[in-house]
């Protein structure tokens, strides 16, 4: 796969043909649970009948935004037949009320927190952009997870500051556009104070990463997260305190895209995720910032270089295949709307 710097209708559809390969793969599967006892031993699709491929249940998720994302964006390709039969297969009420059982037990009250909480919302941010049932039928589940972070996050006194699954940055940006897209105006509100009461005092970032298993930067996710938050005129103020040399392209490791040694290593594999979320971070960031401002186009160069080196890796190895597409379109299409 080449590094074009837009998303085209052909690389989205590729993209989807990705996705509907892996979101009903059932093996290998990783599961996400506390056993109490004897009956919670059951098979994935048992225990979670719509997101139970993809090696895992976030990936799975992820894998039906991008199927999403891809049939909003070009409604009239060939590959969105194929992802509404997809959708019709999964998204019944009964296979929601089978996940939101598997939520309701007394050991899940941290299954996939926070990233996996944020996926979902984020899948309903896009399926309420459809035509069709899938945000109705999915919007119990969505409820739940919605829910979780009106508990969780008052609760919450640290932000978790690292490039894997626990990032609290990048669950707050991705529960953003939900509830943006869902109208939830206090959920929204909790969570732009939660920002700001984690992040809004940084100066002067180190940026020391990537460590051997990122796939998210904590440095550019935390500013992804308040570019979300705050208003224009003052994240370009805050981001020049929090990055002061960006312009000068330092810290180095912001601008130097990882190295993947081994792509079947599932953890390796990540760093192709921190590539093309870098990609993302930037791009996003550089279309908020002043027209002239240097750093915009250092910022637009570490993009283009970040996706050249992973982009083409998107598809290979299943370690990174089960959920590599879902990053490169969010570097693809960072900045829309913004």
């Amino acid at each position: 796969m080449s590094s074009p710097s837009r998303l085209t209708p052909e690389i989205a559809a590729g993209f989807a043909r990705i996705a509907l390969g892996h979101v009903t793969r059932p093996w290998p599967y990783k599961l996400d649970q506390v056993l109490s006892g004897e009956d919670d031993l059951a098979t994935p699709r048992r225990l979670h009948p719509i997101f139970f491929g993809s090696f895992d249940w976030h990936s799975c998720v992820h894998g039906y935004w991008t199927l999403a994302a891809v049939r909003r964006r070009f409604p009239d390709h060939p590959i969105a037949a194929e992802i509404d039969v997809r959708f019709a297969e999964a998204f019944t009420e009964d296979a929601v009320a089978g996940e939101r059982a598997f939520l309701r037990r007394p050991t899940a009250r941290g299954f996939e927190r926070p990233y996996g909480w944020a996926w979902l919302l984020k899948l309903q941010a896009e399926l309420l952009g459809l035509d069709g049932p899938w945000a109705t039928r999915l919007a119990p589940l969505a409820a739940d997870f919605a829910d979780r972070f009106r508990t969780h996050l008052p609760l919450a006194a640290y932000p978790v500051r690292t490039g894997v699954h626990s990032s609290t940055a990048f669950a707050l940006a991705l529960a953003l556009d939900y509830a943006e897209a869902a109208g939830d105006s206090e959920l929204g509100d909790l969570l732009r104070a939660k920002a700001l009461s984690w992040y809004a005092g940084d100066r002067d970032c180190q940026a020391w990463e990537p460590s051997g298993e990122d796939f998210l930067s904590p440095a550019l996710m935390e500013a992804e997260c308040l570019r979300r938050v705050l208003p224009v005129d003052d994240f370009r103020a805050w981001f020049v305190g929090f990055l002061p040399r960006a312009a000068e392209g330092a810290p180095a490791s912001l601008f130097t895209p990882a190295s993947v040694s081994d792509r079947s290593d599932g953890k390796i594999a990540h760093l192709d995720g921190l590539n093309l979320s870098r990609a993302w971070c930037w791009r996003s960031i550089a279309s908020a910032l002043a027209t002239g401002d240097p750093v915009a186009e250092a910022a637009r160069a570490a993009a283009r270089i970040h996706l050249e080196a992973s982009l083409p890796h998107v598809a290979g190895d299943y370690m990174g295949e089960h959920w590599l597409a879902s990053f490169a379109l969010l570097a693809l299409t960072a900045g829309e709307g913004a």
